[in-house]
Order: C-alpha cells, then structure tokens, then sequence
C-alpha cells in the first residue's frame, strides 16, 4: 500500500497575487449577494485594487480574521426553507482562493462513487450509475438521508481528516476560523458556530466531500455500490437481505464514527419495482424514470409567477424571461421517460400564454384567437426540443 502524500506548506500558493486575482474574477463573475458588510460586486470593484492589494496584505501578514455569514433563507423543494449563510465578498474570495489548492490536494484521493460539487461531474453522471448498477441486476436500495447534514459536521472530526492529507498549520486554522466566525441573524444578532458548515460558502461543498469521503471510502472497500451526490446518496444491492446489512454499516459509520444521525423517517429499505427518489428523479419499474412530482410543481409555480396577469409587459418579454427556464428544466429532466409529460406541459404553458396576453382566464376560443404558431414566432421555445 502505498503512502499518502501530505502537504507541509500551502500557504505560499494560496495568497500568490496571480491565484487571488483569477479566483477573484470567478467570484465575482458569480454575482453573489452581499454579506453582512452590505458591500456589493459592484462597489468592491469600484476600488477592486486597494480591495485586492488589502487581503493580500492581510493574508501574507496573518491578519486577516472573517466576518460572520449573513443568514438567509431559501424555499426547499418540500416546503419550508433551507438556511444559507452568505459570506462576504472578501470572504468568498478567500475561501475561492484555499479551495482552489484543496480541491488539487483531495481530488486524486475522493472515490468514483462520489459526484457532487466536483470537477466534470454532474447530477446526470450519478443518475447513469445508478442505471448501470440496475443493469448489473442491482435491483435494491438503501435510500438513505442523513439528518441536517450540513449544520451537523462536527469540526474537530473535519479537521481530524484534513490533517490526512494537509499538515499546513496555517490552512487549518484558516478553515476553522470560517467554521467557528458565527451566523449573523435578524432575530438573535451574532450566533455561535460550535459545528456545522453553513451553506452559502464558496469552500462548504468541499468540506462536505471531504468529511463524507471517510464514509465513501469505507462501503467501497466493503464492496457496496454506492452514489453519492453531496449529502444524497443511494447503496445498491443485490437482494434485499444484503441491503438490510448495508444499512446496518451505514448506521456504523454515519452515527458512529462521523457523529451524524440518518433521518429514520426518509431513510428505507426499497427497490426499483416499488420505486424511489433521487436527485429529482421519480425512479420506478425497469428502465423508467420520471421528474418527482415534487420538482413539477416547483417547475409549474415559476411558470405561474412569470406569467401572472397582472404585469404590464408585452407577451415577448414574458417568453424571453420564460425561456431559460424551459431550457433549463427540460435539459435537467429531458434524459427521463417524459415525452408524454412534456407535451402536457407544454399545453398548459401555451395556455397561461393565452390567458396572460388576454389578461382573463382560458377561454374555449383562445387557440384560435392565439394559435402555438403565434407564440413560437414570439421565441416560445418547447420543452420537447431538450429530450435526449
């Protein structure tokens, strides 16, 4: 077996001024939102020199501390809202720089299994494995979710694995002063941070990788077929006798030595006869699958938002605000069995067309007075031009 490779000094590459004015241009190329210091993309750039000439002073002389995240909240797909803490540009920029030399130190050790967040991998790349195992005759399945994953990564334990591969002293206290600065929230002002990662920061998807990569690495070399995207993941097995004890070592492991909890209530035992979920998907019999009626609705609420009646925009403003999300929604799921599906809800697009350009509810004669004709020469793009 060979030796791992540590690295004992990070730090000078990190605070290059070549390496902070290209992650920079990135940051700021994302057009994030303001964090608790309200300055904007806009503004830093407007003294982007003296901005950058400054962290750099602060990085190569230790001095520079973060500011706590700004809490902010996001619907989730289930209903509710998902927090998120928005760091400050500066931050961003720091965290840019760091994970720019974490992501070439840990890539080459992460497992195939795992997807998320992770150069030239997709969410489509861990649908197909997971197709390929059901080919394989891997016909059932641990579902399993583990219980706010990203609020409950225990720090000592992220640093612990860190330490396996970076020694840099200089790094780790870096990473720790980001997990520690504290979430800045309306109602309670500043709040300790004693674990967790928020989500919002440019560098928690990497630290979520690199904590779940002790569980990868574990069911991989136990001989499980395991997909992993982020926090999301599925093992696949066999028979349901075997994917009983699979459950068993993830309980192991999640709740063991990585100090998580797995949701009992979503976490399952199934198999593709009955059906599952996954990455958005609505996984069922042999070789079907479809958008979970969860992302339909999602998907039918922001078409219902961008065509309400009461605007007074012209019909090809509309599409063109549309459009993009036609596009992306239908290149996400397009890969599905949703041909049928498509066509239904591209029917009922052309309808809330109908009604906006009316401004009154559908009516029996609309598809004459406005036929799909008009609205293609409008830009109206179809759902069926992205299936694959």
């Amino acid at each position: 077996m060979s030796k791992v490779k540590k690295y004992y000094t990070v730090k000078h590459h990190i605070v290059q001024k070549t390496n902070l004015h290209v992650v920079a241009q990135e940051v700021i190329g994302n057009n994030g939102s303001a964090g608790i210091d309200d300055e904007t993309v806009e503004e830093f750039q407007d003294s982007y020199r003296q901005n950058m000439q400054e962290i750099h002073r602060q990085l190569v002389q230790d001095r520079y501390e973060p500011s706590p995240v700004l809490r902010t909240y996001i619907p989730k797909d289930s209903g509710g809202k998902r927090p998120l803490g928005i760091p400050t540009l500066k931050d961003r920029i720091v965290q840019a720089a760091v994970k720019r030399s974490l992501v070439e130190i840990f890539e080459p050790i992460f497992c195939d299994c795992s997807y998320g967040f992770r150069p030239n991998r997709s969410t489509h790349d861990a649908i197909a494995k997971v197709e390929e195992y059901r080919d394989e005759g891997y016909r059932w399945l641990v579902d399993a979710d583990i219980k706010s994953y990203f609020d409950n990564v225990n720090h000592d334990l992220l640093i612990e694995f860190m330490t396996e591969r970076v020694t840099d002293g200089w790094v780790l206290d870096m990473v720790r002063s980001w997990l520690t600065a504290g979430v800045m929230t309306d109602s309670k002002g500043w709040v300790a941070t004693s674990k967790g990662t928020p989500q919002g920061g440019v560098i928690s998807p990497l630290l979520a990788n690199i904590y779940l990569h002790q569980f990868d690495r574990v069911m991989v070399s136990r001989g499980y077929k395991i997909v992993r995207f982020a926090d999301d993941f599925v093992i696949l097995t066999k028979s349901k006798r075997k994917a009983e004890r699979a459950l068993k070592v993830i309980k192991e492991i999640i709740e063991g030595k990585l100090k998580l909890k797995l949701n009992e209530e979503k976490t399952k035992i199934t198999n593709f006869g009955d059906g599952f979920t996954f990455l958005g998907y609505k996984f069922h019999t042999w070789r079907y699958k479809r958008p979970r009626k969860r992302a339909i609705k999602k998907f039918k609420n922001k078409v219902r938002y961008i065509t309400r009646r009461q605007q007074p925009w012209p019909v090809r403003s509309i599409i063109e605000e549309l459009n993009p999300v036609i596009r992306g929604w239908g290149h996400y799921f397009g890969k599905g069995s949703v041909k049928t599906l498509f066509t239904k809800l591209m029917q009922w697009i052309r309808m809330r067309l109908r009604c906006y350009i009316e401004k009154k509810k559908a009516t029996k004669n609309q598809n004459e007075r406005i036929p799909n004709a008009y609205l293609r020469h409008k830009g109206l793009v179809s759902l069926l031009t992205t299936l694959s």
